[in-house]
């Protein structure tokens, strides 16, 4: 539930408010929005509970039912759209942020000519995967440590900031001492005890929407991250498992208004993996800026026909020049 509390309510009594409240067991959420203080009951509350004793603590106003399962993601919690500072990039503060670079980390040619070409043509972010968890256990895996080395000097020659997939729990700290934003991938968006890893440590994460999952279910797993004390998750959408074979998902670009509707958390998309296709990737790019995505994740390869890995959906450095270019005609 939330309380609202009347607008002379001072800090102070705010404050004796919310340790009063905290034990009698609950967890509160304190926000200041429009001038006035707000309490959001995230734990410890059941559908039985009786509203109207709430109602009687000092400097209550009124108080509101929480509809969502998810209470710290979700809009009613917070009107104001959440703002992640990395580094000197701000994620969703209105500008649509671009992660570029290859799939997986081959070596350190390779890192390095993708960072600068993505740097020059205006991305904010290095991706590349340092561990692959692939369908085939046969695929090429990832360099593990030395890849996240790689990755780490590429950003930092050409001024990038870096984003990489984390896959065990036993990796995450080490993955957050060379790279600036963990991705958890679309495979493990329910993987319960690695999202509480992630909550614990102080980097940002990036939250991908799994193959069939429903939107629901994606805030839920923001949820657990954002339950052990991070709350900076930035969700992405990355497509979903249809009927349709042709493409290897479908991207839900829908996903980017109606989350925007549901969470205050910033949206991100990935057109690599929504569609698989080369050619697809800079119209739906430019889609998904146009519905007010707040940044986009994108495979860029130097010779992607070459590319160990997701070959078919990697464009070249070229071509990442160029859509940065028609993107930046949507402004």
């Amino acid at each position: 539930m939330i309380l609202t509390l009347h607008s002379s309510t001072t800090l102070h009594e705010v404050n004796a408010l919310a340790k009063r409240l905290t034990g009698m067991g609950l967890t509160p959420l304190v926000q200041h929005q429009d001038g006035v203080f707000q309490i959001a009951l995230i734990k410890g509350i059941d559908d039985k509970v009786n509203l109207s004793a709430f109602a009687q603590l000092p400097h209550v106003k009124a108080v509101v039912p929480m509809h969502e399962n998810y209470k710290l993601s979700a809009r009613e919690v917070k009107s104001d759209r959440t703002v992640i500072q990395v580094g000197d990039c701000a994620i969703g503060g209105g500008d649509c942020v671009v992660m570029a670079g290859p799939c997986a980390i081959e070596d350190e040619a390779q890192i390095f000519q993708i960072a600068k070409a993505v740097a020059q043509a205006g991305a904010r972010f290095l991706r590349g995967g340092a561990f692959k968890p692939r369908t085939s256990p046969y695929s090429f895996q990832g360099l593990g440590e030395q890849g996240l080395q790689l990755m780490q000097a590429a950003a930092k020659e050409y001024g990038l900031l870096s984003v990489s997939e984390v896959v065990a729990e036993k990796d995450v700290n080490l993955v957050a001492s060379y790279i600036d934003m963990l991705q958890i991938g679309a495979r493990n968006m329910q993987n319960f005890p690695l999202l509480q890893a992630v909550g614990k440590t102080d980097r940002p994460v990036l939250l991908k929407r799994g193959p069939s999952a429903t939107y629901q279910e994606l805030l839920l797993a923001a949820e657990y991250i954002m339950s052990q004390g991070n709350e900076k998750v930035i969700l992405c959408e990355r497509g979903i498992r249809t009927f349709e074979p042709y493409s290897r998902n479908t991207l839900d670009l829908a996903a980017v208004p109606i989350l925007h509707e549901l969470s205050h958390l910033p949206v991100i998309v990935d057109p690599s993996h929504g569609t698989g296709l080369r050619h697809c990737i800079a119209p739906m790019s430019l889609a998904a800026k146009a519905c007010g995505a707040d940044g986009l994740i994108i495979e860029v390869h130097h010779t992607p026909d070459a590319s160990v890995t997701d070959a078919k959906q990697a464009i070249s450095c070229e071509a990442f020049e160029d859509l940065m270019g028609r993107l930046a005609l949507l402004d």
